[in-house]
C-alpha cells in the first residue's frame, strides 16, 4: 500500500480527559477532517454486518470486548450476527484497520482511538498523541457532562479506560498510555484547548515544516 504524505494526527486518551472534545478542536483550528465514531459504522458496512448494532460498540463497551479478552486468555472468542452470518472481532478490527488507511489516503485528518497510531505506524507523516488528566479533573469533567456523582464518574472511567487499555495492548505491541507508544504526551487540565492546539501546531511544523498544515 503506497504511504501517504498527507498529515495526519492520531489521539490515544483516558476517559474524561477532553480527547473527543480537543480532537475536534485540533481538526478544526488546523483545517483537517476529523473522524471518531464514523469509524464503527464504515467498518460495520464493510464487515457486512449490522451498522446500527456496531454504532452501539465501541472502545468503551464491555460486551463487544468480551470476545477479544475470551482469545487473549485462550478461550473461544464470541461472535457477532447480521442476519445468519457471523464476524469475529479480528475480522470488525481488520475493517477497522482498513478504513483507517483510506481516511488517511484520502486527505490530512485527526483519527480519534481505534489503535490509529498503530495502523499507520509506517506512514511518514502521523503524529500520535495520548491525552490524560488527573483523575479528579477527569471526574469532575464526567460529572458535568454526565451527571454523574463522583463514585460513579470514577468507576466509570476506571473500567473504560482499562477496557482501552485491553483493546490497544491486544491488537498493538505498544503500550496504551506509556510515553514510548505516542509522538506526545499532554495532560490536559495543565493547559487550554487553544494551548493544546498551538503545542500541537508547533510540534507539526518544526518537524514536517509549515507546508505539512493545510492551506499553508
Amino acid at each position: 500500500m503506497a504511504k501517504t504524505k498527507n498529515l495526519v494526527i492520531t489521539v490515544g486518551r483516558q476517559y474524561g480527559s477532553g480527547g473527543r472534545t480537543l480532537g475536534k478542536c485540533i481538526a478544526q483550528k488546523l483545517g483537517l477532517k476529523y473522524y471518531d465514531k464514523e469509524l464503527l459504522v464504515e467498518a460495520a458496512k464493510q464487515a457486512g454486518i449490522n451498522e446500527e448494532f456496531f454504532e452501539k460498540t465501541d472502545e468503551r463497551s464491555p460486551s463487544f470486548f468480551g470476545g477479544i479478552f475470551s482469545f487473549a486468555q485462550g478461550l473461544k472468542p464470541m461472535a457477532y450476527y447480521s442476519g445468519n452470518s457471523a464476524i469475529s472481532d479480528d475480522n470488525i478490527y481488520k475493517a477497522q484497520c482498513d478504513f483507517i488507511h483510506s481516511l488517511a489516503e484520502q486527505g490530512p485528518c485527526v483519527i480519534v482511538g481505534r489503535t490509529a497510531d498503530y495502523v499507520l505506524r509506517d506512514y511518514p507523516m502521523v503524529v500520535n498523541l495520548f491525552l490524560h488528566a488527573p483523575m479528579e479533573h477527569c471526574v469532575k469533567r464526567i460529572m458535568e457532562r454526565e451527571n454523574l456523582t463522583a463514585d460513579k464518574a470514577q468507576q466509570k472511567a476506571e473500567r473504560i479506560n482499562k477496557l482501552r487499555s485491553r483493546y490497544y495492548n491486544f491488537y498493538t505491541d505498544k503500550t496504551w498510555g506509556a510515553a514510548p507508544s505516542y509522538h506526545m504526551s499532554i495532560d490536559t487540565s495543565t493547559l487550554s484547548d487553544d494551548d493544546i492546539v498551538g503545542l500541537v501546531k508547533d510540534y507539526i511544523t518544526r518537524r514536517f515544516g509549515h507546508d505539512a498544515l493545510p492551506g499553508a
